[in-house]
């Protein structure tokens, strides 16, 4: 690469980094004028749009030439069969809610818990619904009502029950077969869902069963918990795309299935009018139009990058400093992608953004150093999971704080699983054998 290409594969990087300081600079500002959900004032989709603008006057090509590649990575075919998968997610998540199949997951797993556990019940039923839901922000909306209540009832440390609450749903958001962390992160490495969910188990479930034994000591009370009347037939639309999705099938069938189920099962036993499955169903798709957008427009971002050759350049640098770590065989590079997603992260708040952002360049590295497509996946999905539960400005704690009157750096700081999670994923980059 020549002087003046790596210069211009460095300028290519200067409209992401854009992105990122308006939406990290706009949050950073806002929280400290007391702002509520102040990393969420300025969208992400409106963010990037100053960052588009500025990578279509760095190509230094005619206008329509410029439109042409940002519509090129716009559609990539990654990108649309990302946010088609998206869509039936929501829609999916959209009629279960609708149609009881949120309240029946919630309240089965309430009626399984024992008084005296309530701590490690709380983490297993949330890692349930997420992993269910495929959404650590749907779970902790279903769930921080409930757990608010529990916890005066009980009297347990509010923060405590909060990193309770996050660390499942961040368990469930990682395994999830719907999740959209699970979507990016196979699709831009070109993993199967059923082998990534397999690989990230390896190292989520040692950390979760720490963490189970870690509230268990932490706490437990003998009060009686109220669950409300529900119908096991709820669950089952949840428990077939989760068997149906692990067994290969494949994940547009899964989720068409699903919405059948979940509508189905709604009518016969839950009085859900079907008459409401169109809106219901539209109403999904609504609720994943951020995403949606946003994974487009950084498509679009990603594709100047690409032809400007600031992805090789990014990739060169990472393996050459992955390189001087002198670990054995590819496992500097599997550190490389781990660090690459975390600080993409940190900085955009968003681990599904994060994962779009970072996958390109992470294939690249995987495709290079001979790391399996179900490793790469898992990498990205378990290191943007990790980031997302431990920065106070993300939803999540965002979201827990306001529900219990607590500051989002309170809740992060009782995220256990989290810091147990990064703690396994390492060790087993470290020690396994590589692949």
């Amino acid at each position: 690469m020549t002087h003046s290409e790596k210069q211009q594969a460095r300028l290519s990087l200067v409209p992401m980094l854009l992105f990122v300081a308006l939406f990290l600079g706009t949050g950073l500002y806002l929280q400290s004028q007391g702002v509520d959900y102040a990393f969420y004032q300025l969208p992400g989709p409106v963010a990037i749009i100053p960052a588009l603008v500025l990578a279509i006057w760095l190509f230094k090509a005619p206008l329509h030439q410029a439109i042409d590649v940002a519509v090129r990575g716009a559609g990539n075919s990654n990108i649309i069969t990302m946010c088609f998968i998206y869509l039936l997610a929501g829609a999916f998540a959209s009629v279960a809610q609708a149609s009881g199949g949120v309240d029946a997951v919630v309240n089965a797993g309430l009626s399984l818990v024992p008084a005296q556990f309530l701590l490690p019940g709380l983490f297993v039923i949330s890692a349930l619904v997420a992993t269910a839901m495929g959404t650590s922000m749907g779970t902790i909306g279903a769930l921080a009502p409930i757990a608010v209540g529990l916890a005066q009832q009980a009297g347990l440390e509010p923060a405590l029950v909060a990193g309770v609450l996050l660390s499942g749903a961040i368990f469930g958001d990682n395994l999830s077969i719907i999740s959209d962390t699970t979507i990016a992160s196979t699709r831009t490495q070109g993993a199967q869902m059923k082998d990534k969910f397999r690989e990230n188990l390896k190292i989520a479930l040692p950390a979760a069963l720490l963490t189970l034994l870690l509230f268990v000591l932490l706490g437990h009370s003998e009060s009686q918990v109220t669950v409300k009347e529900f119908n096991w037939t709820g669950v089952l639309p949840y428990a077939a795309i989760l068997v149906l999705a692990v067994a290969g099938l494949n994940v547009f069938a899964v989720l068409l299935l699903g919405i059948v189920l979940a509508a189905v099962q709604g009518a016969v036993f839950a009085d859900y009018p079907l008459a409401e499955l169109g809106k219901d169903i539209y109403k999904g798709f609504g609720s994943m139009q951020e995403i949606f957008l946003l994974s487009m427009l950084v498509g679009a971002l990603g594709e100047f990058i690409k032809q400007q050759g600031g992805l090789d350049y990014l990739s060169h640098h990472i393996s050459a400093y992955a390189e001087k770590l002198r670990l054995a065989g590819n496992k500097a590079q599997q550190l490389a992608i781990a660090l690459l997603v975390f600080v993409s992260n940190l900085c955009i708040a968003n681990n599904t953004v994060a994962i779009v952002v970072a996958g390109d360049v992470s294939k690249q590295i995987a495709t290079e150093h001979q790391i399996s497509a179900k490793r790469s996946a898992s990498l990205l999905d378990v290191f943007a999971c990790i980031a997302q539960g431990l920065v106070p400005y993300g939803a999540q704690a965002l979201l827990l704080g306001a529900s219990f009157g607590l500051s989002p750096w309170d809740v992060v700081t009782q995220s256990y699983y989290c810091l147990l999670l990064a703690l396994f994923a390492v060790l087993r980059i470290a020690f396994e054998r590589t692949k």
